[in-house]
């Protein structure tokens, strides 16, 4: 029996590297990555962050949900079939050509698939030039309970959407001038162990597997899997507006699982987890864009000082801990309003400088350090109204 297991995992693993979506998840990364880092290098004149910003940090995650899943789908027995491995496969792909990474939601990639399965019987009812059958090869319980799952680790990762991993942008504001935004943007990639039908795995209890599709032999199939989100917070710090919206989609995520759970009985319900999944992610979208322009933007030209859009990593910024939404009121003892003034107060100093810088508790605080020859020339601080954003304003204006 360990032999059988060992022979379908490596098998299993076979089968993930002849998915297309693997590929397409690394070309979709490196397309996402140099479209932010073209419009990091029109607002601000430089690149901010690396290639694969939208990736990075989220692996630990990623193997922990991995696991995770794997445990669950095999522990309790979920059975998929390959058109519906393919199926995902497909509404993930097409959903991403928007590069609209908030349409990854599990809610929109497992919803959309379970909808044209459950359709697609009666499409093709009646048609002679394909022999293909849907209805009795779709596990819909198994696909809700994976959506619940999903959201879960959609929370996580939007808790983890730090202010320091947020991606800054400009973009004019009401009154004429450009005011700062945040992307709380990431992309996730979440392999996962489920069965499959046909194999040499054989049942080793009665309950085994639970969520069958009236199979006798089973095997191993690796599926990979994507999640992502965008949203964008301008009223607000981004750490904040990340984590108002990971509360909603933890509830969401609840309220998905308890129906998931109830379609075990109750196989209706798995349809109406897929729409409450649907309904409840658009709604808690509508809700923070609502919230959020309805605010004064948070990061607009300051003239009590010179506010921190973002701080490029490896400078000295990054160095002495200042964060993104502080503001910096004095360099060098001397009052400061803008990037320019910023500039001059560092460079009268010579090879030490000394900040005041105001909280995001409205506290002051002091740090100071040397300056090096290859440090930055404004200590890596990018603002709403530094040097490079004013030809930006002389050339649209």
């Amino acid at each position: 029996m360990v032999e059988t297991w060992l022979t379908e995992l490596w098998r299993g693993i076979g089968r993930f590297f002849v998915n297309p979506l693997v590929y397409w998840t690394v070309i979709l990364i490196v397309f996402a990555g140099v479209r932010r880092i073209r419009k990091e290098r029109k607002d601000f004149g430089l690149k901010l962050f690396d290639l694969f910003a939208e990736w990075r940090n989220t692996w630990l995650t990623s193997v922990g949900f991995s696991l995770l899943l794997s445990a669950f789908a095999l522990g309790v027995g979920i059975v998929f079939s390959k058109e519906t491995i393919l199926m995902l496969a497909i509404v993930t792909i097409v959903l991403s050509f928007s590069f609209r990474f908030t349409l990854l939601s599990p809610v929109y990639t497992i919803g959309i698939s379970y909808l044209l399965l459950l359709l697609l019987p009666f499409v093709l009812d009646g048609q002679t030039f394909a022999d293909i059958s849907f209805s009795s090869s779709v596990n819909f319980v198994g696909l809700a309970l994976l959506l619940a799952l999903l959201l879960m680790a959609e929370t996580v990762l939007l808790i983890q959407n730090s202010r320091s991993r947020t991606f800054p942008e400009l973009k004019p504001g009401r009154r004429g001038l450009w005011i700062g935004v945040h992307h709380l943007k990431k992309v996730g990639f979440i392999p996962f162990f489920v069965l499959i039908p046909t194999g040499s795995i054989t049942s080793f209890a009665s309950f085994w597997p639970s969520l069958t599709l009236n199979g006798e032999m089973y095997s191993l199939a690796l599926v990979p899997f994507v999640i992502g989100f965008d949203h964008i917070a301008q009223g607000t710090l981004p750490k904040k507006g990340a984590k108002a919206i990971a509360r909603r989609v933890l509830i969401l995520g609840l309220i998905v699982l308890f129906l998931a759970v109830g379609s075990v009985y109750a196989g209706w319900l798995s349809l109406a987890a897929i729409f409450i999944g649907i309904i409840g992610r658009e709604y808690i979208n509508y809700r923070h864009r609502m919230k959020d322009q309805a605010k004064v933007p948070f990061f607009n030209k300051n003239e009590r000082g010179v506010k921190v859009l973002a701080v490029i990593p490896d400078t000295p910024a990054a160095r002495l801990g200042i964060t993104v939404g502080e503001t910096i009121t004095k360099a060098n003892g001397k009052r400061i309003n803008d990037m320019e003034s910023f500039y001059y107060a560092l460079q009268e100093s010579g090879a030490f400088f000394k900040l005041e810088i105001t909280g995001n508790n409205g506290e002051v605080r002091f740090v100071q350090s040397a300056l090096y020859e290859e440090d930055h020339h404004e200590l890596g601080v990018i603002t709403t109204n530094d040097r490079f954003l004013d030809k930006q304003l002389k050339k649209h204006g």
